[in-house]
């Protein structure tokens, strides 16, 4: 006897933390429609930003933040899953023919996380010491404080990392505060960096729910668990990175927050090394007008000749 289909499927990387977030949002949905886990499916589905975790290069060198989603996104395409759940930091800006970013659930802690076996912050890392990290936005931030430190590849999930660090291969190295937390592991942390000077990737913190852009049964499915103030401000924060998107490959950081309907937005772009920085703030009740506005004018500040030097690397 064949077995019934599931109420829905949804489709997430295999690593512990996007297993957590894909298992929460099946609670979510299980508590809102009255039915079984049990008969909400999940399917691990292998991306090409997993596969290319032992190389430890940085995403912009091969291909991006997409390479987190697009077998994803291809397996709600083809039929094979409904829904796709990520963290939203690793969803590309710009979303294929086809797939929609319908909700987010509520924003988790949007800063990052030091980590060290050996010292208690980022400033009292050893002269010349080495900080793991394959971000070039935190390897920038990190640049712009300590000039001194060199640079050591670094990726994986907290487990690996926190091995690395066992191991030797890096003095310190940096997460998102999020994913320790969602994973129960916040007790890791050495020591919190503050979001003005560390400013996070746009959309740290939230989980993102996608779906078909033709499938209205499953975005009707999903729109209970959409958490509006979140929704508004990573509006913003991809609406800058949108205009940024077309005009360089600079470290980016953005920081939001949501006052009785107003959206105040900072946003920053580094050089590589972390020796020139761009800020730019912005606020208003139209998230997409307020993310575009500060996107602009960090293009007007850093100028078209400085833009390129940077995207030629």
């Amino acid at each position: 006897m064949q077995s019934p289909a599931p109420f829905t499927r949804i489709g997430t990387r295999g690593s512990p933390l996007a297993l957590t977030q894909a298992r929460l949002v099946r609670k979510l949905l299980s508590a809102a429609h009255g039915v079984s886990e049990d008969d909400i499916a999940i399917e691990v589905i292998s991306t090409g930003g997993d596969r290319s975790q032992a190389s430890n290069a940085s995403l912009i060198e091969i291909g991006g933040k997409g390479l987190f989603t697009k077998e994803i996104d291809d397996a709600m395409l083809d039929g094979r899953i409904d829904i796709g759940v990520h963290s939203s930091k690793d969803v590309a800006t710009r979303l294929p023919d086809g797939i929609e970013l319908v909700g987010f659930l509520e924003r988790e802690d949007v800063r990052d996380a030091f980590m060290s076996v050996k010292v208690a912050s980022l400033d009292q890392l050893p002269e010349r010491g080495r900080f793991g990290t394959s971000s070039i936005r935190r390897a920038a931030q990190v640049l712009r404080v300590r000039p001194d430190l060199t640079i050591v590849p670094f990726r994986g999930n907290v487990g690996t990392r926190l091995q690395k660090l066992l191991d030797d291969v890096a003095d310190g190295t940096m997460l998102a505060m999020a994913g320790l937390n969602r994973l129960g592991e916040g007790h890791r942390a050495t020591a919190l960096l503050d979001p003005e000077i560390f400013m996070p990737a746009p959309a740290q913190g939230a989980i993102g729910i996608a779906v078909r852009s033709n499938d209205s049964k499953t975005a009707q499915l999903v729109a209970g668990l959409n958490h509006a103030p979140t929704h508004l401000t990573i509006t913003a924060e991809r609406a800058m990175l949108a205009v940024l998107d077309g005009s360089c490959r600079t470290p980016v950081g953005t920081l939001s927050r949501l006052d009785n309907g107003t959206v105040t937005l900072k946003g920053q772009i580094l050089s590589l090394d972390g020796k020139t920085v761009f800020d730019s703030i912005a606020s208003g009740t139209d998230p997409v007008v307020v993310g575009k506005q500060v996107g602009d004018d960090l293009i007007a500040q850093a100028g078209t000749e400085w833009l390129a030097q940077w995207a030629a690397l």
